[in-house]
């Protein structure tokens, strides 16, 4: 697949008359009305990969700071409910993953948290742009520490081209993608979940990056109702999370064959709960609960 030049998001980056101090300003178009900005205290790195533009900076009160085509991440202050809860539940829902496929998550932060499992005997990562990789390693080492884990495989390949060709291979399959702008579009296709669904085996559980219902629920519905003929179920969970836009992001969540991922199978050992800042049993469960008005959006239930 061919991807247009990356655009140049300098334009984000500012320094206020005032009081002379930089700041990031997040806009985007599956946003517009809204911004977020941060303050900066040194932009760490800037630079153009063959498929995004790609900045870190380091800013005043929200640590380190991964911003892809102008939209930001992660942040080192508040990236743990994110990556705890893109990994945990589908995880925890699973009675024993053995082997784990991400696509994206080239900050290595859904690898740290998979790497709590020591029954997963293989972590197999797709990533289509190295330089993710190569930035995330030297200045979000809190996070690239997820590549240091002997059980992980990087391939640098496109994700639904690697699953047509690893079929029913995998337990557990974590899509941990950007916006559907750009080379993250298609992750947000139909072709895209028969590729994750054919790649996965009998019993096994997917979980993707769902956007916002605060923002999205235009995004969500379809995709939700195109693919709930493919899996045996389909749900949807969400976390809190300042730095996203609205506060929140969400995942669709779908297994082939099982009862559904609402309530975790397995727990963490007393010494993984410690570690953990965001995920418990309860919070799995209570992730589920949806408002009244987005539950009657993306599912068409009638509260």
């Amino acid at each position: 697949m061919d991807f247009p030049p990356p655009k140049d998001y300098s334009h984000l980056i500012f320094e206020t008359k005032e009081d002379n101090t930089k700041w990031f300003h997040e806009r985007g178009p599956l946003w517009q009305g809204q911004a977020f900005s941060l303050q900066i205290k040194e932009v760490l790195y800037h630079q153009k990969s063959l498929f995004q533009d790609v900045i870190v900076f380091d800013s005043v009160h929200h640590g380190k700071v991964l911003v892809l085509d102008g939209v930001i991440q992660c942040t080192e202050r508040d990236e743990f409910s994110y990556q705890e809860m893109m990994a945990h539940i589908p995880l925890y829902a699973h009675p024993d993953p053995k082997k784990v496929l991400v696509i994206g998550g080239g900050d290595g932060g859904v690898l740290r948290e998979i790497a709590r499992h020591p029954g997963v005997e293989e972590i197999v990562i797709c990533e289509l742009d190295k330089d993710v990789i190569d930035v995330s390693k030297k200045y979000l080492p809190f996070m690239a520490k997820g590549f240091d884990d002997p059980r992980v495989t990087v391939n640098i390949m496109d994700g639904a081209k690697f699953m047509e060709e690893n079929q029913s291979s995998f337990d557990v399959i974590i899509t941990d993608s950007s916006d559907p702008v750009g080379p993250a579009c298609v992750l947000f296709e139909t072709p895209f979940y028969k590729a994750m669904h054919g790649s996965l085996r009998e019993g096994g559980i997917i979980c993707t990056q769902g956007e916002c219902v605060w923002l999205h629920v235009d995004l969500i519905q379809p995709l939700v109702k195109a693919i709930i003929p493919l899996f045996t179920t389909v749900e949807y969970a969400y976390c809190t999370i300042p730095s996203y836009p609205s506060g929140q992001i969400g995942f669709i969540i779908a297994s082939k064959g099982g009862k559904g991922c609402k309530v975790p199978t397995r727990t963490p050992e007393a010494s993984v709960q410690k570690e953990l800042r965001y995920y418990t049993p309860d919070i799995h469960q209570a992730s589920f609960v949806l408002p009244a008005f987005a539950e009657r959006a993306i599912f068409g239930c009638e509260r």
